[in-house]
């Protein structure tokens, strides 16, 4: 079996390495920034498991693949909390849960008591809500050094520079992940900017996710552990990666302190932003083009989709099985 290229250590590139490595193929393993940091689009990911949420707005595709990634990463990490999503909406906004549960499946409707037992820090707060059970949440963080420790115990390092397709790696086979960069080569690759914030109460407790519904400022709040929540995320067509606005900040905190406003008082850990790759239709592809194949567009779904398509792939390079997600008009 020849040896593979990888490029690209964010959650694509290590999940593909990862399932590349555990089948036995030989590979090396390319990132100018060396491990997951700030640098990587994954470093400001939410880490919400939850393809049925997702259905809202994404394409069936999403959530049947997306229904493999809990099992995968609980595999592989020990990072994923199984506690379920929870979707809510302030009184005035009522008529958005009625709207979400119109697109979406897998939930159950809870009333007052029922949402207080779940989640005391809401009780008296919200009175209608929509329960995910069957979803999941991971730290990316976490999750991401446990890739990249697994790969080292199989004697695979993340070798820092950048790579180059010269006339001596021309019969290797290459996979690109590296995501928002590779818009050199993919033309009709786009960034969606996020942004985010990490904060800190003592005074709000939460098991799970919760999604604040809101017609302009729908807001996502995920448990990290040890009064740590992460706020996230706008969404702003641009490939804009770094700086977090002055308004962003301003809808993020305004959301969750109108959830609870003990967030008022929370100490500010971190904001940060980053764009996610995205194609027009918003759904991922591998593309090949020779020996060099692209794995990308994962647009907000990196964590979500990213165990699917290393499967597909891995699956492909070692059974000659054809990815769903191949691209016809790259093939």
């Amino acid at each position: 079996m020849r040896e593979v290229t990888v490029v690209g250590a964010g959650v694509v590139g290590l999940t593909i390495a990862t399932e590349l490595a555990e089948r036995g193929v030989p590979l090396r393993l390319f990132d100018a920034g060396g491990e997951p940091g700030p640098h990587a689009c994954s470093w400001w990911a939410g880490g919400m498991l939850a393809p049925f949420c997702e259905r809202e707005s994404a394409e069936e595709a999403v959530v049947r693949l997306g229904q493999e990634a809990a099992d995968w990463w609980d595999r592989h990490t020990t990072s994923v909390i199984r506690q379920g999503s929870l979707v809510v909406a302030l009184t005035r906004e009522r008529r958005e849960l009625d709207r979400f549960v119109r697109r979406t499946s897998n939930h159950r409707r809870l009333g007052p008591a029922e949402i207080a037992a779940l989640e005391p820090a809401l009780e008296r707060r919200i009175s209608d809500a929509l329960f995910f059970e069957a979803e999941a949440h991971l730290d990316p963080r976490t999750a991401l050094s446990a890739l990249v420790e697994g790969l080292a115990r199989r004697g695979i390092e993340i070798e820092r520079r950048h790579f180059e397709v010269t006339a001596a790696e021309r019969d290797r086979l290459i996979v690109d992940c590296r995501g928002l960069a590779a818009a050199d080569t993919l033309r009709d690759l786009r960034g969606v900017k996020g942004e985010m914030l990490l904060l800190r109460s003592q005074e709000v407790s939460l098991s799970r996710p919760l999604r604040l519904l809101h017609p302009r400022h729908p807001l996502y709040i995920v448990p990290r552990g040890q009064g740590v929540f992460m706020l996230g995320a706008t969404q702003i067509e641009s490939g804009e990666r770094r700086r977090v606005t002055a308004r962003s900040l301003l809808e993020l905190l305004s959301a969750a302190y109108a959830l609870h406003p003990a967030f008022g008082e929370a100490e500010v850990l971190e904001m940060g932003a980053d764009a996610r790759p995205a194609f027009p239709d918003n759904l991922p592809r591998i593309r090949r083009r020779g020996n060099l194949l692209y794995v990308n567009g994962l647009f907000r779904h990196g964590f979500l989709l990213a165990p699917a398509l290393a499967r597909q792939l891995a699956d492909w390079i070692t059974k000659g099985s054809r990815p769903e997600v191949l691209d016809e008009d790259q093939d």
